[in-house]
């Protein structure tokens, strides 16, 4: 890139392409979102994968690097639309999700034949599209094809932004894998996913008093591995003992 992004425009601009198609309720709901413009050295794992330590190369630009993280910033200040619907005060944004989501994938025990860095890495980035289509919830009225769609454009535009090469790869490989639920490793983080949205309703029920039962009415019964099942009975047990 041999010029600084206006990264409002662009993101503005690839924002309406991909709402154009929206109901008008959510075009709105989604415009008024989208107001505001804008690992460590040690590898953990939880089983024995080849070394990343090695040099990265393609690694972005300064300037892309910038420009990408700008667009970032939005995974900050997007309010996760479940709480918002449940009209929760000061309800947590994408990036409270997603962090709290690989301190998960860090601290879980040991599972053979899952890379833990992989997870972590795979946590971070699950939901980074949202930096662009938002939060987009069943509620929404948008087909699960669609807001596939709507989120590969988001994470190609996004990735174009930090100007390819191996980091967006790498990016775009963890994003479709655990979107394909296609390896141990998605399947572990997709059920850090659920296991930290029942813990937020919880911690949101204790603090706001708020009924939310619908969210862990949503996941019963839909973990796929034990130390899901596992953190998922703890938080209901924690329930019904209130």
């Amino acid at each position: 890139m041999a010029n600084h992004l206006n990264v409002n425009e662009l993101v503005s601009g690839m924002r309406v392409a991909l709402l154009s198609r929206a109901p008008a309720p959510l075009l709105s709901t989604a415009l008024l979102k989208f107001k505001s413009a804008a690992t460590s050295t040690r590898v953990c794992r939880m089983a024995a994968s080849p070394s990343s330590g090695a040099a990265r190369s393609g690694a972005p630009s300064a300037s892309s690097a910038i420009d990408f993280l700008s667009i970032c910033h939005r995974l900050k200040t997007t309010k996760r639309t479940g709480w918002v619907r449940k009209d929760v005060k000061n309800p947590e944004s994408i990036a409270d999700h997603m962090y709290r989501m690989s301190l998960m994938a860090l601290i879980a025990s040991d599972v053979p034949g899952v890379d833990r860095n992989k997870c972590i890495k795979m946590a971070i980035v699950h939901d980074i599209a949202e930096a662009i289509v938002g939060d987009i919830t069943p509620m929404d009225g948008v087909s699960k094809t669609e807001k596939n769609q709507r989120e590969q454009a988001a994470l190609d535009h996004m990735c174009k932004v930090l100007g390819g090469g191996s980091t967006a790869k790498e990016i775009t490989e963890l994003w479709t894998e655990y979107e394909e639920n296609s390896s141990p490793e998605a399947k572990f983080v997709k059920d850090l996913d659920k296991v930290e949205m029942i813990l937020q309703a919880l911690e949101y029920e204790d603090e706001q008093g708020k009924d939310l039962d619908e969210f862990f009415q949503s996941t019963a019964g839909k973990f796929q591995t034990e130390t899901g099942k596992a953190w998922a009975s703890e938080i209901v047990s924690r329930r019904k003992s209130k």
